[in-house]
């Protein structure tokens, strides 16, 4: 098992990311395209086993003072053997996500991993605000219908 950071190896694995990414909840519907350029505007990073992905995660990032972390997964058949977890501790050693002011995520179900690594709960949101479209993919497919 190798976690690689090699944008031309993980786009070799476009079509099993995205299948992934397409049916989970924070991505449902999200046209490849969309993934494609994801991983081509953030640092990415791929678990690969026996030349097939069994993991993925990508990190936007300024990479001086604020990171996110998004589309963390291990697929179904290789979860169960820690993998997530040297996923995101290989991500959180990587040198150019050192002395960032601010890391974030959003996790529905994953909270246990995060907090090993560091990772707290916000408690105080007042300062964030957003714009939030959790249903973009479904709700552009349904417009042009």
């Amino acid at each position: 098992m190798e976690i690689t950071e090699d944008k031309t190896r993980i786009l070799l694995h476009l079509d099993a990311i995205h299948a992934f990414l397409s049916n989970c909840y924070w991505s449902k519907a999200i046209p490849k395209q969309t993934v494609y350029s994801a991983i081509d505007n953030s640092l990415a990073f791929a678990v690969i086993e026996n030349n097939r992905l069994v993991g993925f995660a990508r990190v936007i990032s300024d990479f001086t003072t604020f990171a996110y972390l998004a589309d963390v997964f291990v697929i179904d058949e290789a979860r169960g053997r820690g993998i997530s977890k040297k996923l995101v501790a290989h991500i959180m050693q990587h040198t150019r996500l050192q002395g960032l002011r601010r890391f974030m995520l959003a996790t529905q179900d994953a909270h246990g991993l995060y907090t090993k690594f560091g990772f707290q709960h916000v408690t105080d949101a007042s300062p964030f605000m957003q714009i939030n479209h959790p249903m973009i993919y479904t709700e552009t497919i349904q417009a042009k219908a």
